[in-house]
């Protein structure tokens, strides 16, 4: 794990990278073109010379008619053949050619000129060539001869190594490449300690975040951090504040839950010292008794829904359920469910129903249970389930924990004789799936609608005894899942054979709906 893990880099390194790496690899590059610029340099004065020598032996170039034919002459003064001897750093060679190509003076092995690079009569050129395996520079020219044409003119060729050139070359290279190798070090000091200045605020912003407290949650001031860095502190100050509102609201909820928790347990201590009371007297009164291990066993009861409700609470915050997502069969978990709530209903008399596809029985209506003067628990689908099971991307345990506090929530408010329907659907272009729990109870004002989903908001005007965290649970599990939950008046009106046990008002009720998106995935068999 430690080592697929990928190595942290360095903000400071990965830009010295950047800024030296171009300027390492273009140093060589520079050494490449100043030796180039130093080699043309150190021709041109060599050039020139050649070119005159060229230029002084031309002239004792002379066309003589032979036999009625022109014929080219050629005769060295004395003092130019000292001219071709006295350089004693390189060896000089010349080269006289005829008017046919014949050869009349110098070195008889000096290569003559291809026929691409003949130029105009009297035009001097320069050419790098190689004489008895030795790289020489050779300036030549034809000689310009009135009357006659420029591709039977006489050639004249001067030669001489590159001895001076390249001593020359070498200089003008030490003279600026040298400097080099101190500039360069100089050059990568002066960048190192640029940037490690550059980057200096934000080491004073991580000075001053470490120096702050653990509970100092206050946003950092942008204008002590570099503008290139203010929206990285913009957003840590929105995580902070982010990071605020959960904290307080936890403390919240925290205090809230304690003051919840307070009641029953001073009821369960009130009504264990009232027992003990009794019975250190010696006048205990078995009813009286009896009364107190009710109370007990009540406070306790309500005790234990609570701190399972906060365990709920705590599970549909965990957002690690949302990376654990498979396909869960919805239909089946509130068939389940309602199954599950069966006694209650009965206890209570209230007609619990269930509307959607069943998985035992393809293509029969199932009854689960029956109450006294009405069909609690009956399934009304009233026909075949589709082909398709209504699947959603979902953790399963949340999902039946949502379901539950919704129907929980129904059978709370809703009053003796009522009834209670919990639907499954499906959307017919199959986008989404709905879940749907109905009742026949006072219903919710919409002023209020919005409050009942918070954290320990009872509705005003009840007397209902519950925790104030089911429909907290509910919406918090709906966000996870990407579900849209609506809560509207349910509008029931009286229909024959329902129980008129108590007799219970049908409407406004509370219908709430909730969308979930439908799942495209294989289902698991065993959900």
């Amino acid at each position: 794990m430690a080592a697929s893990r990928r190595e942290q880099r360095s903000l400071f390194g990965e830009i010295l990278d950047w800024m030296l790496a171009p300027l390492l690899l273009l140093w060589p590059m520079s050494v490449v073109l100043t030796w180039l610029v130093a080699q043309g340099i150190a021709n041109k004065p060599y050039d020139r010379e050649l070119g005159d020598m060229v230029r002084v032996l031309s002239k004792q170039v002379t066309v003589q008619p032979v036999a009625g034919k022109p014929v080219a002459q050629f005769s060295l003064p004395a003092g130019a053949s000292e001219i071709l001897h006295t350089d004693e750093a390189d060896d000089i060679y010349y080269q006289v050619v005829g008017l046919r190509g014949e050869f009349l003076s110098g070195e008889r092995h000096l290569p003559i000129p291809s026929d691409d690079d003949r130029a105009a009569p009297g035009e001097t050129r320069y050419r790098d060539d190689t004489l008895n395996n030795e790289n020489v520079r050779v300036a030549y020219l034809w000689v310009d001869v009135p009357g006659r044409p420029a591709n039977a003119a006489p050639l004249v060729q001067v030669a001489e190594t590159l001895g001076k050139r390249s001593r020359l070359a070498t200089e003008i290279i030490k003279g600026v490449i040298l400097p080099q190798f101190v500039i360069l070090p100089l050059a990568v000091l002066l960048v190192w300690l640029a940037l490690a200045r550059g980057i200096a605020p934000l080491n004073e912003l991580q000075q001053r975040s470490r120096r702050r407290e653990s509970s100092d949650l206050s946003p950092i001031d942008e204008r002590d951090a570099p503008e290139e860095v203010s929206p990285l502190v913009r957003a840590i100050n929105d995580l902070l504040a982010r990071l605020d509102q959960s904290l307080a609201a936890q403390k919240h909820f925290l205090a809230d839950a304690a003051h919840q928790l307070k009641t029953p347990l001073a009821g369960l201590r009130t009504q264990a010292e009232l027992a003990q009371r009794e019975i250190d007297t010696g006048t205990a009164d078995p009813q009286a008794v009896k009364r107190s291990l009710q109370h007990i066993a009540l406070s306790s009861q309500r005790a234990a829904h609570m701190v399972n409700q906060l365990l709920a609470m705590a599970r549909a915050e965990n957002k690690e359920h949302a990376a654990h997502r498979q396909p869960v069969n919805l239909a089946k978990l509130a068939a389940e469910t309602v199954r599950d709530f069966v006694p209650r209903g009965l206890e209570k008399h209230i007609d619990l129903g269930y509307e959607g596809p069943l998985r035992e029985t393809p293509g029969r209506p199932q009854a689960f249970l029956t109450s006294s003067g009405g069909p609690a628990g009956t399934d009304r689908s009233g026909g075949a389930p589709p082909e398709t099971p209504l699947h959603v991307s979902g953790h399963a345990l949340l999902l039946r924990e949502l379901i539950r506090n919704l129907v929980d929530n129904a059978l709370q408010y809703t009053p003796a004789g009522g009834t209670v329907t919990v639907r499954v659907m499906d959307d017919p272009f199959g986008q989404v799936v709905v879940l749907q729990v109905e009742d026949s109870g006072p219903g919710i004002p919409a002023a209020e609608r919005e409050q009942v989903f918070q954290p320990f908001y009872r509705a005003l005007g009840t007397d209902v005894d519950g925790s104030g965290l089911g429909l907290a649970i509910v919406r918090e599990i709906a966000v996870q899942h990407d579900a849209e939950i609506i809560l509207e008046d349910a509008n029931l009106r009286h229909r024959p054979g329902l129980s008129d046990h108590g007799l219970a008002a049908f409407g406004p009720g509370s219908l709430f709906t909730l969308r979930f998106p439908a799942s495209r995935a294989a289902p698991d068999t065993t959900d």
